[in-house]
């Protein structure tokens, strides 16, 4: 009678064990899922939002700049301020902190005076680059925060003013965060780079491009620019010169793109 009532269950062990794989297979699926939502999302607001935010910023200070200048006189009308130094450095590294009224930046191109020396992180200047349709701000320093993520481009500390003789060096984003010199890999030689100051414009005219060099190359931002890492790029003679500075590849840092450009008198 009992061997009549005895029921026997076959293969149920190995059924909970599948269904528990299942369940962390599943589990982990929904966890890569969720990781990949979150990262795209990041990926959007670094390159998409960030781009669209300090655009419309850049593009705000430039208008608030220019209503300035109609409203207040011309910059040969203004007394001249002490340049003033930045701790944050973007482009090639270790540039020079501070700059000497005897130094050769200093000194005004033949037939231009030199804008005033500006207040430390404040946007002074437009730069304009036609062939590319850029129109920026340009701020004292290159600190990061401060200057550079707010999509202007930045002024190395310690080199000219525009319209001064020696190198009037820029810094400028060229992924993310307005990214203004996204496209400087596409200027050529005799497109213009124009600089404006308070009533003053500047006009600078493309010479040479150095496609990559490392980041510690300071000789590209020398009052007579020439690369220390590639010495057959650059200048050799005293004058009144531009200088864009980004990194290099794109969406990396690892190296960086110069353009020069010389002041057209």
């Amino acid at each position: 009678m009992r061997d009549h009532m005895r029921v026997v269950v076959q293969g149920g062990g190995r059924r909970g064990r599948r269904a528990g794989l299942a369940g962390v297979l599943w589990g982990a699926a929904e966890l890569a899922v969720t990781v990949g939502v979150v990262v795209l999302l990041l990926v959007v607001h670094q390159v998409w939002w960030t781009n669209r935010q300090a655009l419309a910023a850049a593009h705000q200070q430039v208008r608030d700049l220019e209503e300035q200048w109609n409203a207040s006189p011309p910059a040969s009308a203004l007394p001249d301020s002490s340049p003033s130094s930045s701790s944050g450095v973007a482009g090639p590294s270790s540039a020079p902190s501070s700059a000497s009224s005897e130094s050769p930046a200093a000194a005004p191109a033949a037939g231009q005076a030199p804008a005033p020396a500006p207040v430390q992180e404040s946007a002074y200047g437009v730069l304009r680059i036609p062939r590319l349709g850029v129109v920026v701000p340009v701020a004292q320093g290159v600190d990061k925060r401060a200057v550079l993520d707010k999509g202007y481009v930045g002024h190395y500390p310690g080199t000219a003013q525009p319209g001064a003789e020696g190198n009037f060096a820029l810094a400028g984003h060229r992924n993310t965060h307005g990214e203004p010199f996204r496209y400087i890999n596409r200027l050529r030689a005799g497109d213009e780079l124009i600089v404006d100051v308070r009533g003053k414009r500047y006009t600078y005219v493309v010479g040479k491009v150095l496609g990559e060099t490392g980041e510690r190359d300071t000789g590209v931002i020398a009052p007579v620019p020439r690369s220390t890492v590639r010495s057959e790029y650059g200048y050799s003679e005293p004058g009144a010169y531009i200088t864009l500075t980004t990194c290099t590849p794109e969406y990396t840092s690892k190296y960086r793109l110069v353009v020069w450009g010389t002041l057209r008198r």
